[in-house]
C-alpha cells in the first residue's frame, strides 16, 4: 500500500446539532457516561453522496497515512448522538477508521424527537431497509477513499442498528465480520421492512456475533432462541451470547440501562470476533 497521506477531509456539521448532543428522548445523560478524547485522532463530520442528498457521517481514525481497518458503526434508534460518536473514537484509539452514518438524515434530526413513540412514527417506520443498506454501501465506498482498508471491513450496530447489522451481513459480500448489540430479530413485515434477521440466517455472507440481554423487555428470549435455531439450521458460522441479568441497551453508558460488566465483556468479545475474522 502506498505511503501517500490520506485525503484531507473538510468536516461538515451534524444535521442540526453537534456530535456532543444526546437525544432529547433519553436526557439527562447518566453519570456513567464515558467520554473518549479525540486527542491524537482525526475526527469530525463529513458527508457522503447518496441517493436523495448528502449523508452526514461522523468519523474517527488515527492520524497518519494508514491504511486502517474499517468499522461502520450503526446508530441506535436515536441517531448519531454523542454516545455513537464516542464509540467511533473508541475504535479509532485502537487503530480503526470508524464511520457512523446518520441514516435518518432525509427525515430531519432524530436527536430532537421528544420520545420513543415519535422516533418510531416519524423515523423508523419511514426509513426503508433497502435505503439503509444502500447508504451503508456508499459509506463503505467513502471509507475506502479516506485511508480505509475495506478488505478489513467490520460493522457493528446497537438497538435499531443491531437489527440492521444482521441485515447488512446478509447483503454485503465484502463484510468480514459483524457484531449486533440487542437488535430486534423478529417482527411484522412491512413494505419498508420485508424481512427480519430470523428470515436471513441462510443468507448471511459474514459471521455475526449477537449480544443480547436476558431481561430485554423488547426482545424476548423466545426470539433469541428462534434466531439460534435458524442459525443452526443454516449452519451459519455465527454466535449469540445472552447476558442473563442485562436489560436492553446494556452497553449504553449514558443511560440507566448500562451494565458495566456485561458491556465490558461484550466489547472484549467484539474485538476478539473482529480479530478472528480479519478485521484488525
Amino acid at each position: 500500500m502506498a505511503d501517500a497521506p490520506p485525503p484531507i477531509i473538510a468536516p461538515a456539521p451534524a444535521p442540526s446539532a453537534t456530535a456532543a448532543a444526546i437525544a432529547k428522548a433519553v436526557q439527562p445523560a447518566a453519570a456513567t457516561t464515558i467520554h473518549t478524547s479525540a486527542d491524537g485522532l482525526s475526527a469530525g463530520w463529513s458527508t457522503v453522496d447518496v441517493d436523495g442528498g448528502k449523508l452526514p457521517v461522523y468519523f474517527a481514525k488515527p492520524t497518519g497515512a494508514g491504511p486502517f481497518p474499517v468499522v461502520i458503526v450503526v446508530q441506535e434508534v436515536f441517531g448519531v448522538h454523542e454516545h455513537i460518536a464516542d464509540i467511533a473514537r473508541r475504535f479509532a484509539k485502537l487503530g480503526y477508521l470508524a464511520v457512523a452514518p446518520e441514516l435518518y438524515f432525509r427525515l430531519g434530526d432524530p436527536k430532537q424527537a421528544p420520545d420513543i413513540d415519535t422516533l418510531r412514527r416519524d423515523f423508523v417506520s419511514k426509513t426503508p431497509d433497502a435505503q439503509v443498506l444502500a447508504d451503508l454501501d456508499r459509506t463503505v465506498e467513502w471509507a475506502s477513499t479516506q485511508a480505509g482498508d475495506t478488505s478489513r471491513l467490520g460493522l457493528t450496530g446497537f438497538c435499531w442498528g443491531g437489527r440492521i447489522t444482521w441485515l447488512y451481513a446478509a447483503h454485503q459480500p465484502k463484510l468480514k465480520a459483524a457484531v449486533a448489540w440487542y437488535g430486534r430479530l423478529t417482527g411484522d413485515k412491512t413494505a419498508n421492512s420485508p424481512a427480519h434477521p430470523v428470515d436471513l440466517a441462510a443468507a448471511l455472507k459474514a459471521p455475526v456475533l449477537g449480544l443480547y440481554g436476558g431481561q430485554d423487555q423488547g426482545i424476548p428470549l423466545t426470539a433469541v432462541e428462534a434466531q439460534r435455531a435458524a442459525l443452526a439450521a443454516a449452519k451459519a458460522p455465527s454466535e449469540i451470547v445472552v447476558y442473563p441479568d442485562a436489560p436492553h441497551a446494556f452497553y449504553a453508558d449514558y443511560r440507566p440501562s448500562y451494565r458495566a460488566e456485561a458491556a465490558a465483556d461484550g466489547w472484549k468479545r467484539l474485538l476478539a470476533w473482529f480479530a478472528a475474522n480479519g478485521v484488525k
